[in-house]
């Protein structure tokens, strides 16, 4: 059984707040790239937060690669305290409310709405001994807040064993250049 945590920049980080923009379109064929790679080498939970951005494309793709692998693997989402989220505009609780529901599992870390900081550091250290490695669309050179999953990750594996891979900045321009080259190649066919 392989369980992977995948989380990376949210929306805001990344300037991507349309979901129809070029930028936007890349990322989620990255992703997508990297999440059928995840479960054609035996990953059968894909769990995730529920930020927006990384965390809410990553469930959006995977329950799309459902059609493509059904019942090999499952969707959950771990929220790091009751009420999360509820501050979001209502367009963005929406987006909240569908990612929920795309997910096989749902729940909350912490039983009580955000108090204090504490709550996140155990939302990581939930999320670290309940997965067996870590994706992330990260960029160690472009430090978001993902970065302190990325720091918890690297303290963790001093004292157990546990993946970490990245899809960075260069991987996306790859995938970018892979995409508009198909573009010019149907416009010349």
């Amino acid at each position: 059984m392989s369980r992977q945590w995948v989380t990376g920049y949210r929306s805001y980080e990344l300037g991507a707040f349309d979901e129809q923009s070029p930028k936007v379109k890349i990322i989620k064929r990255a992703l997508r790239e990297q999440l059928s790679n995840l479960i054609d080498n035996g990953c059968d939970w894909i769990i995730t937060g529920a930020q927006l951005g990384t965390e809410q494309w990553v469930v959006e793709i995977a329950a799309e690669l459902k059609k493509e692998f059904p019942g090999q693997f499952q969707i959950a989402v771990m929220l790091p305290f009751t009420e999360f989220g509820s501050q979001w505009n209502e367009t963005n609780q929406l987006k909240l409310q569908q990612t929920l529901a795309r997910a096989d599992f749902s729940t909350t870390v912490s039983n009580r709405p955000y108090h204090s900081p504490q709550q996140l550091k155990n939302y990581q250290q939930f999320m670290l001994t309940h997965t067996d490695g870590a994706f992330l669309l990260y960029d160690t050179e472009n430090e978001g807040k993902a970065h302190y999953d990325v720091t918890a990750i690297q303290r963790f594996q001093e004292h157990h064993p546990y993946t970490c891979q990245f899809l960075d900045f260069d991987d996306l321009q790859e995938v970018a250049n892979q995409y508009e080259a198909e573009i010019n190649s149907e416009f010349e066919e």
